[in-house]
């Protein structure tokens, strides 16, 4: 099974600032990049950028979506958080069922690798509570996200419909209006009476 991107990134993360701090220890030289860069070959080049323009694409147009009140721009974002939910679900679910596989992980790190040997030393139960707590508070997130998303996405429906239901809030009670539509077109009951009768 196959960890979630954000805990590789995380990673990746750790790995460059660990670099940054002492760059004569992770001195990488031209030979060893040029190894590295062709195991990236031109289809896994053309893949990823394709994912990446399609993002770019899905964000702009959940973005625009929102700003012009237009519904239908915004599902297509929506499905991919969801989608992206289920896949770091699944992440969460492999690494309870088959919880060997972060050891075998972190066998497959290099040596200089910062705090490899100290991550290897904890047992099974400890790294896997550790990383479905990093997935869960990333899932947490991530549904939070989600809810925006959908919160935005029936503000512009209801923006949309003419039923749109307003909330005036007192201190002592709250009052449901009715539509601007519906009380323009009921027409008064009697006329009220002359200013003149009324303060007599």
């Amino acid at each position: 099974m196959s960890f979630s991107p954000k805990f590789i990134n995380a990673v990746v993360l750790l790995i460059l600032l660990t670099a940054l701090s002492d760059p004569e220890q992770y001195h990488l030289t031209s030979a060893e990049l040029a190894n590295d860069l062709d195991v990236m070959d031109d289809a896994n080049m053309c893949i990823a950028s394709a994912i990446s323009l399609l993002m770019i694409l899905i964000c702009g147009m959940a973005t625009y979506g929102a700003y012009k009140l237009r519904a239908a721009w915004i599902i297509p974002f929506f499905c991919y958080q969801i989608f992206d939910f289920a896949l770091n679900t699944l992440v969460a679910v492999s690494i309870v069922v088959y919880p060997n596989t972060i050891q075998d992980y972190l066998q497959q790190l290099p040596d200089n690798f910062p705090y490899k040997e100290e991550i290897a030393a904890l047992s099974n139960v400890c790294l896997v509570l550790i990383v479905l707590l990093f997935i869960g508070c990333i899932l947490g997130f991530k549904a939070y996200l989600i809810a925006c998303v959908w919160n935005c996405y029936r503000y512009v429906i209801g923006r949309g419909t003419s039923e749109m239901l307003l909330y005036v809030t007192t201190n002592d009670t709250t009052v449901l209006l009715p539509p601007y539509d519906d009380s323009v077109s009921i027409p008064p009951k009697q006329a009220p009476p002359p200013y003149s009768t009324a303060t007599a």
